[in-house]
């Protein structure tokens, strides 16, 4: 078979890129990003407005004090939920930086599970799936 006859077969969509957004896992990721993202925001307000919600665990290895963990759960925060919006809209590159951000953002939780336990295992299981759900999607699939 010559190639201009293998040509002939193939679809108008095979090659180009698709307009389309996320789809699948990516829509998923991108959402719980979103939502991830938001929680953290509001938790690094939290910090910053009302000081005194946060308790300080004695004898833990991270002490740090309310506002620092307020500035550092907003950074995140903001970098979860751009991450988010990168992978709704189909970037491949919002992949990779979303398991990236998301991993930090698993670590940073982590650490702050003496200050807020629930709040935190929650947003590290939704860094999991979003982790998951990234990695684990196929690139061709999606457009």
């Amino acid at each position: 078979m010559t190639e201009q006859a293998t040509s002939d077969y193939r679809t108008p969509q095979q090659g180009q890129p698709s307009p389309r957004g996320a789809s699948g896992l990516s829509t998923f990721a991108g959402v719980m990003m979103i939502m991830a993202g938001g929680f953290q925001l509001f938790n690094g307000l939290v910090a910053l407005f009302a000081n005194e919600f946060y308790v300080n665990t004695p004898d833990y290895l991270f002490r740090f004090d309310a506002t620092r963990w307020g500035w550092t759960h907003l950074l995140v925060g903001l970098l979860v939920l751009l991450a988010g919006f990168a992978v709704l809209a189909g970037r491949t590159w919002g992949r990779a930086v979303g398991i990236v951000v998301a991993l930090f953002s698993a670590l940073t939780n982590f650490a702050f599970i003496p200050y807020y336990p629930f709040w935190s295992l929650t947003i590290i299981a939704l860094d999991v799936f979003v982790i998951w759900a990234l990695a684990t999607q196929d690139r061709d699939a999606t457009i």
